[in-house]
C-alpha cells in the first residue's frame, strides 16, 4: 500500500486513522565542505524515513510526509547557497504544518531530524505543537549528533559534528555521485576537544557558527569514510529507529 501523504487521492485520505503515526523529515540545505552537498542533510533523514515506512510501515500504521528541506541553518550563514530561516520563521512554519495535520485522525507526528542545528528549536515545537494542535509529538535523528550525546569517530574526538566520518560515510552509500573522490583531511577543533564543561557534548553549551572553527566548512574526519560503513550505519539505523517508532505506537 502507497503510504505516501501526498500521493494520495482525496478518497484515499480515510486510509489515515486515529492509530497513524505521520513521519515528517527535516533538513538542511548548507554548505558540507568541499567533498558533501548542500543537500546531505535532508538527503539522510529522507532517505531514512523512507526505508523506515517502506519496512515497518503496514505493522506500525506509518506515513510519510514530504521533506521539510530549509530550516535553521544560520551557523553557515557565512556560505554562499545556504539557504536558512530565522528561528521565529521556523517556529511558524511548524505551527502551520501541525495545524494542517491535525485536521487528520491521527494524533501521532515524529519529526525525523538530520540537520542538529535544529534539535532545540523541533523541540520547542513539539511542546508546542502538543499544547495548540493536540498531537502526540516527537524529535527522531537518523544520527544523535555529537554534541548532543551521540557517538563520533575515535579520530574525532567527539568532534565529528557537521561533514565528518558518518555523514560522509552514509551519503557515499545513500548518493556516492554527489560526494567527492577527493576526501579532506580532518579537522577536529582538539583545543576543546579536552575541556571537561565548554566543548561539544558538554554541560556547558556555546554559540557558535562553523566559520569559528575551520576555513573548509567541515568539522569532523571524513578522510576514512566508505560506502561499506555508511551501510552498515544505515541499515542499524533503520533498525534501531523502527524499534523507537514501535514505542510511539503504543505511548
Amino acid at each position: 500500500m502507497n503510504r505516501r501523504l501526498a500521493e494520495l487521492r482525496l478518497p484515499d485520505v480515510d486510509r489515515v486513522t486515529e492509530s497513524s503515526i505521520l513521519i515528517q523529515p527535516v533538513g538542511a540545505i548548507e554548505q558540507h565542505g568541499t567533498h558533501l552537498p548542500y543537500n546531505t542533510d535532508l538527503v539522510i533523514p529522507t532517505r531514512t524515513a523512507e526505508a523506515l515506512v517502506d519496512r515497518f510501515g503496514d505493522d506500525l500504521d506509518l506515513w510519510l510526509l514530504p521533506p521539510l528541506a530549509y530550516t535553521k541553518s544560520n551557523e553557515h550563514a557565512w556560505a554562499p547557497g545556504t539557504v536558512w530561516l530565522s528561528a521565529q520563521t521556523l517556529l511558524a512554519v511548524l505551527d502551520d504544518i501541525g495545524r494542517s495535520l491535525a485536521t487528520l485522525p491521527a494524533r501521532k507526528l515524529v519529526f525525523l531530524n538530520g540537520h542538529g542545528g535544529n534539535s532545540s528549536l523541533l523541540n520547542v515545537a513539539c511542546r508546542d505543537l502538543r499544547l495548540a494542535h493536540g498531537l502526540a509529538t516527537f524529535l527522531m535523528h537518523p544520527m544523535l549528533p555529537p554534541d548532543q550525546g551521540g557517538d563520533s569517530a575515535a579520530s574525532e574526538l567527539g568532534m565529528g559534528i557537521h561533514g565528518g566520518h558518518y555523514e560522509t560515510s552514509l551519503m557515499m552509500y545513500l548518493e556516492p555521485g554527489l560526494v567527492s573522490d577527493d576526501l579532506p583531511a580532518a579537522v577536529v577543533p582538539s583545543k576543546i576537544a579536552g575541556n571537561e564543561f565548554v566543548r561539544f557534548g558538554g554541560p556547558v553549551s556555546f554559540g557558535w557558527l562553523s566559520d569559528d572553527f575551520t576555513t573548509e566548512g567541515h568539522i569532523g574526519d571524513p578522510s576514512e569514510a566508505s560506502a561499506q560503513a555508511g551501510r552498515k550505519a544505515f541499515e542499524a539505523t533503520v533498525e534501531y529507529l523502527g524499534r523507537a517508532l514501535a514505542e510511539v505506537a503504543e505511548f
